[in-house]
């Protein structure tokens, strides 16, 4: 394995913004940088809950990597110069990104049948902004899981520093499986330092991941580490929590995100209830049932809260 092997924190949106970011590295860490949901442009500008989530303010202490998601060279220049002037200097493409809103307007996996855009914006990154280091999370390809034989080339003949690739293809979505096969092609033909994400949902899966491919540089963590909060730290010490541990500490995780949107939150009781809820989508897959029912069907915040301490 890499003597410099990493873990990063994939970006999933809804679950892995900054106070989930800024709490799991308190309460659990092994992670070596936690990636942003994407960043996008609406209605010709940045939305107000991007610019929230990648504010310094909110990201102190954390190693942060801002992720934007662009098809035109124009709406790279502008995601990219903004967050170049909150201090960043290493961002991340999203070419990976598999929802039909995203895909249909030929960004995420939607932009990698179109070698040109990607050349004309890789162009952007080598001439425009020298002392930023840029990277690339991607797809096979959109519907073909061969679009990667031609994206990979000009990957490899750019600046980019880093490529993560997720071995489905964006219209699978998170459906069936990784594609292994695929990826060991594209590991053989990658000049670039590699990383891999896809379904690493226990320390069993990463060790398999690096005995097949002892070559890459890291891996990618994204629901499996929600589910599991210790997966990064358990992997890279060896020593995974006992369960009374993993609840204990998860219940910490929620007593920290929950501090926060608390008073960050101004929608009153329904809206905080609704938002601290859906972080159970991917928490503590095997908790008995009858506890997480209990916490999904709280209609109160008490109930809710009695609910979670409870488990």
């Amino acid at each position: 394995m890499n003597k410099d092997f990493k873990i990063f924190a994939a970006p999933l949106q809804g679950y892995t913004e900054a106070p989930w970011r800024s709490a799991h590295n308190m309460v659990f860490g092994g992670v070596d940088a936690y990636y942003t949901p994407f960043v996008r442009m609406e209605k010709g500008g940045l939305r107000n809950k991007d610019k929230r989530d990648i504010s310094p303010s909110l990201n102190t202490g954390v190693n942060v990597i801002p992720q934007i998601i662009a098809s035109e060279v124009e709406e790279f220049r502008f995601l990219v110069d903004y967050i170049v002037s909150l201090g960043y200097r290493e961002i991340d493409l999203n070419m990976g990104c598999p929802f039909p809103l995203i895909v249909n307007r030929g960004k995420g996996s939607g932009i990698l049948p179109y070698t040109d855009k990607i050349s004309l914006i890789l162009d952007v990154m080598y001439k425009e902004y020298t002392d930023i280091d840029f990277s690339v999370k991607m797809r096979l390809g959109m519907n073909d899981a061969d679009d990667w034989r031609s994206v990979l080339p000009i990957l490899n003949d750019s600046c980019v520093k880093r490529i993560t690739l997720h071995p489905r293809i964006g219209k699978q979505q998170y459906k069936g499986c990784v594609d292994m096969d695929s990826f060991r092609q594209f590991y053989n033909e990658c000049r670039k330092p590699l990383v891999y994400n896809g379904d690493l949902m226990n320390t069993e899966d990463i060790t398999n991941v690096c005995d097949m491919f002892p070559d890459i540089e890291g891996i990618m963590l994204g629901r499996g580490l929600l589910a599991k909060g210790d997966l990064a730290s358990g992997f890279k010490n060896k020593t995974e929590c006992d369960i009374n541990d993993l609840y204990r500490k998860t219940k910490e995780l929620h007593s920290v995100m929950f501090e926060y949107y608390s008073s960050a939150i101004e929608g009153g009781e329904a809206q905080l209830l609704q938002k601290m809820k859906t972080v159970w989508e991917y928490w503590l897959p095997d908790m008995e049932k009858k506890k997480r029912k209990a916490i999904l069907k709280a209609n109160k915040l008490d109930l809710y809260l009695k609910a979670v301490e409870c488990i």
